[in-house]
């Protein structure tokens, strides 16, 4: 009897301490998951480094600037590709544009790669409830069933909050009714890819719920709290902010917060001397919206509205960010959450003597992006890096910020070392491209025939006609209009631009090459590439080695965070 007695006194205990270790593994998890940091990926689209922490003499920008204090702010942080798609594919795989194969914007990110895993779905794989608002992807390919696992939480949003229409005042939604029949009557078919669109800005007096990002800034706040009181898994919360976007609409106490008369224009307002012809568009997406000029020089006048609502929207931005950012602190989780700030590409604002992205000069391709992490150290805080980084090392970083495993799939580096030293020695280059930016869309897709029918075809002739006087028998236009690529290199002291057949190999002969000394030229305003053969060479060579050969040395990174 004693004998089953004892082997059921061993069972009992075995099965309590069985029972105990799940409890204690339990509790692990349960603390791993809490100790893993939330995220914040905010992004904005369209916006170039206007920031008052930047450097803008203009921008009131207070929200950012109070971020950047908390963070590393990177002052050579450079696109892949100066248009939505393909910019945001490129951020939100870590894969480069002809990798994916995506160079414009109907091109979906999934048609070569199919099985790429996503920044937000790495996230969700790892115990992350996804979720997003606003723009993150580019809005023809949103990849919902795969990258997001939570849904925004709409039902949570104020009683008698309605999602917004594109305009708030009536007159100028009717405008824009208005004009799209206008063109569709006169156009046909070619008119669904934006010919009719209503006025480039608007002023409301209106509430920031009225507009798009306002209502979304409200949803996000919602959506976190309502994942926050049922679920202890961290959170990837991707928070898109979809202006300073064309039109650009903003309530009108932000214009307010502007003095017209204080608004300077461009000075740099023609094109570079001796630059590729076919590097700069006639500013087709601006001249798409009702009250633009179709054709000819945007005049002064006009020039400084269209600047000054620029500016109103980067200001409308900068608060819906502002309120988020409370909201994090008010349910006290600010603290341990990775916030991250990037725009897709930056913007002409009349410099070069157009406006629009889509080039593949400086002012397109560079952007703001700050990064600030818990544990990141007092004495690093506010600081400024000048390493030439790019939008494709997002991906790395935030994974190693949050002690994930590294992908195979990855094109870029992890930017985490320069969280600890932001001055230590980086890339050596920097590498964008664009597709002859003359005789492309708004969408970077190639020039459909139909549009040479309509308003724009005297601006498609114009442009042209530059090309073949600077290209002579050069000319092909199928080969312009679908093979030609500008591949771009930028060190710190010099960017080079070589327009290259795609049909060929990565180190063929460009038909035209462009140098900018930034030394010298920081507007890019001489391209002097006649006047420096060795060093036009030598970029060359270092653009054929390709991105890999200018990588940083890898350092073994000290910052608290990505090894929790």
């Amino acid at each position: 009897m004693y004998k089953y007695l004892i082997v059921l006194l061993l069972v009992v205990c075995s099965s309590a301490l069985a029972n105990e270790s799940k409890r204690t593994a339990e509790a692990v998890t349960k603390q791993e998951q809490v100790k893993k940091p939330n995220v914040l990926f905010i992004s904005i689209d369209d916006l170039r480094p206007e920031l008052g922490s930047y450097g803008s003499d203009i921008a009131i920008t207070p929200n950012l600037d109070a971020l950047a204090k908390r963070g590393v702010q990177f002052n050579q942080a450079h696109a892949q590709q100066a248009i939505c798609g393909p910019s945001r594919a490129s951020i939100l795989t870590g894969i480069r544009p002809d990798t994916l194969d995506v160079h414009h914007n109907y091109q979906l990110f999934r048609h070569k790669l199919k099985n790429v895993v996503t920044l937000p779905q790495h996230f969700a794989n790892n115990g992350y409830d996804a979720f997003y608002v606003g723009k993150i992807f580019h809005h023809t390919d949103k990849d919902e069933a795969l990258s997001w696992n939570i849904d925004p939480a709409y039902n949570k949003l104020p009683a008698g909050l309605v999602k917004p229409k594109r305009y708030a005042l009536k007159a100028n939604q009717k405008i824009q009714q208005d004009n799209r029949k206008a063109m569709f009557a006169k156009y046909g078919e070619q008119a669904k890819f934006g010919l009719g669109s209503g006025p480039a800005y608007e002023a409301a007096d209106v509430p920031d719920t009225a507009y798009h990002d306002g209502y979304n800034t409200e949803l996000a706040i919602a959506t976190m709290k309502e994942q926050l009181s049922k679920s202890d898994k961290p959170l990837f919360m991707g928070f898109g902010m979809m202006k300073p976007h064309l039109p650009w609409i903003a309530p009108k106490k932000y214009w307010d917060l502007y003095n017209p008369n204080d608004i300077t224009l461009a000075k740099n307002d023609t094109a570079p001397l001796d630059g590729a012809e076919m590097g700069l568009h006639a500013s087709f997406e601006l001249r798409t919206f009702y009250n633009i000029p179709k054709e000819g020089p945007i005049g002064p006048a006009l020039a400084r509205t269209l600047k000054h609502a620029y500016l109103a929207n980067i200001s409308y931005v900068d608060a819906q960010i502002g309120k988020m950012m409370t909201a994090l602190e008010d349910q006290g989780i600010l603290d341990n959450t990775i916030v991250i700030v990037w725009s897709d590409h930056g913007w002409h604002l009349g410099e070069m003597g157009i406006w629009g992205k889509a080039t593949d000069y400086d002012i397109a391709t560079r952007v703001p992006l700050i990064i600030a992490a818990p544990d990141m150290k007092s004495d690093v805080k506010g600081r400024k890096s000048n390493a030439l980084v790019e939008l494709v090392d997002i991906y790395p970083t935030l994974s190693q910020l949050a002690g994930l495993n590294n992908l195979p799939q990855w094109e870029g580096q992890s930017m985490v070392p320069l969280l600890t030293d932001p001055a230590r020695p980086w890339k050596s280059a920097v590498f964008s491209q664009f597709p002859t930016p003359a005789l492309r869309e708004w969408g970077a897709y190639p020039l459909r025939p139909g549009m040479r029918e309509t308003y724009f075809g005297p601006l498609i002739r114009e442009v042209e006609q530059r090309i073949k006087e600077q290209q002579k028998d050069k000319w092909d236009r199928d080969f312009f209009e679908q093979y030609l690529m500008g591949n771009a290199i930028r060190t710190e002291r010099y960017r080079l631009i070589a327009w290259q057949d795609t049909r060929l190999a990565k180190n063929s002969r460009p038909l035209y090459v462009e140098l900018y000394d930034h030394q010298r030229d920081p507007n890019e305003s001489i391209n002097v590439a006649g006047q420096h053969p060795e060093k036009v060479a030598e970029l060359l060579n270092q653009l054929y080695a390709g991105w890999k050969a200018s990588k940083a040395p890898s350092i073994k990174p000290s910052i608290a965070g990505q090894t929790r």
